[in-house]
């Protein structure tokens, strides 16, 4: 399996170097050049395993001769080890063809530890065998750095830098990056948005030299290992509500667009998805777009739903290779625009092809606050910002197929919202209840390329 760059001017790459370089040096994002299928009746033997052998033989095919079956699925069994439910990605019925994917069991809490604990076991094993380190650098929005630090903190062969929007996470998930104590990570407030920490990573990574000299590797949803290990619980869920003998759809919350992207891939794959649809916050280029064809970025405004608020969405380039047919010429032209001049328009075609292959949907602060409210009150169930953001946009889109909606994130990691909604503030886990008591480890940096490398450079093992 061999991997190629959206923009088509980098080398293509094994699953193991692609998953170690992130970033294409062209600027672009990495895809296989082939989707795998799987059969209905591989996808039906799915039913009644572990979520772990599920995880097995749906990412096997884009793993190649990378990592031998006995080690890739020993490596799968540490990466999940540390969840709460034995399930790992349950799921809960919130009303009439309506069920809730609760992938928030993981060590942060979020839906980023079911790529970032299977990522970090498949890094540390892929370095020890190349006697290699690296330095890992990311930008979070909230959720990717707690789950990158947590699988990431006290290995060998991995320096973590995690940038994160100073003052625009939740004390929670700040806390989950300013607490942990090993040496080798390093939470480093940016002083701007998410949109600007997104940025600063993508200039670390296009400075080659630097890049080089402290071997820059990428763990964001830029990160096509990432996105293999969410297509997982789309076959676990499906699977669960009677696929392949059916339909299902899902509702995703999304702002960086790697979820739902996972979604869109596991449909290539042979999952009988009937429709994929996009849950925004009010920062909604991505329902802007589908709705007028204008990708155009507004400018972020601060919301109680802290990892959505994010303009410039990094996977939807992925989305945007489909659409365009695979030219990448026309889609590093796009990505310049979108960088040079704010925004693009989608040309009919591939705005025909997004339509025809997503729906979308937005939800306001106040109709998320009342969604919280109003799931809480009529089935008990306590949603995180996120996850009601898309429980309000599935609840308008339902159909004959069974709507699954992703539930992004515990509800503990936003608990003032939940606590204005619903008048019950959520407690955290019994193994986190002393967050709030350990000593935070930050460094404050501002918004300047020279000073971040200064920083990378002074931290960084030797």
């Amino acid at each position: 399996m061999q991997y190629i760059s959206t923009r088509g001017k980098a080398p293509a790459l094994s699953f193991e170097d692609t998953m170690l370089t992130g970033l294409a040096r062209d600027g672009g994002l990495y895809l296989p050049e082939t989707i795998p299928t799987l059969a209905p009746d591989e996808i039906a033997a799915l039913a009644g395993v572990t979520y772990e052998e599920i995880a097995l033989r749906v990412m096997r095919p884009f793993v190649g001769d990378a990592f031998p079956d006995p080690e890739f699925r020993a490596i799968i069994a540490r990466a999940y080890r540390g969840f709460d439910h034995p399930a790992r990605a349950p799921l809960k019925q919130l009303g009439p063809n309506h069920f809730l994917l609760e992938l928030f069991h993981g060590p942060t809490l979020a839906f980023k530890d079911f790529a970032m604990q299977l990522i970090g076991q498949l890094f540390q094993a892929a370095l020890q065998r190349r006697g290699e380190r690296v330095t890992i650098v990311g930008a979070t929005s909230g959720d990717t750095g707690s789950a990158a630090i947590e699988a990431f903190r006290g290995l060998d062969n991995v320096d973590v830098f995690i940038l994160f929007p100073e003052g625009r996470v939740s004390e929670v998930q700040r806390r989950q990056m300013t607490t942990p104590a090993e040496d080798n990570v390093h939470a480093i407030a940016l002083k701007g948005d998410f949109d600007d920490c997104q940025a600063a990573v993508k200039d670390l990574f296009a400075d080659f030299d630097f890049r080089d000299e402290v071997r820059l590797a990428a763990v964001n949803s830029i990160n096509w290992a990432r996105v293999l290990a969410q297509v997982v619980y789309y076959f676990s869920s499906a699977v669960s509500l009677g696929a392949p003998h059916r339909d299902v759809s899902f509702t995703v919350p999304t702002g960086n667009f790697g979820d739902i992207f996972a979604g869109f891939i596991a449909k290539q794959m042979g999952l009988p998805v009937a429709d994929l649809v996009i849950a925004t916050n009010q920062n909604d280029i991505l329902h802007r777009t589908l709705v007028s064809g204008d990708h155009v970025k507004q400018g972020v405004t601060p919301s109680i739903s802290p990892s959505m608020d994010i303009q410039v969405s990094s996977n939807f380039e992925r989305a945007l290779y489909y659409a365009y047919g695979r030219d990448s010429h026309a889609v590093a032209h796009e990505m310049q625009a979108l960088k040079s001049e704010g925004g693009f328009t989608v040309s009919q075609g591939a705005l025909d092809f997004l339509r025809d292959t997503f729906r979308s949907g937005r939800a306001s602060e106040a109709e998320t606050t009342a969604t919280i409210r109003g799931v809480h009150a009529a089935t008990g169930e306590t949603l995180c910002p996120h996850s009601a953001v898309g429980v309000k946009v599935a609840e308008e889109s339902l159909g004959a197929a069974p709507m699954i909606t992703l539930a992004t994130a515990h509800p503990a990691k936003f608990p003032d919202a939940v606590e204005a909604a619903t008048g019950a503030r959520p407690p955290l886990p019994n193994r986190m209840a002393d967050l709030y008591d350990r000593p935070e480890r930050v460094t404050p940096v501002d918004n300047d390329l020279s000073a971040l490398q200064t920083l990378i450079r002074e931290r960084i093992a030797p």
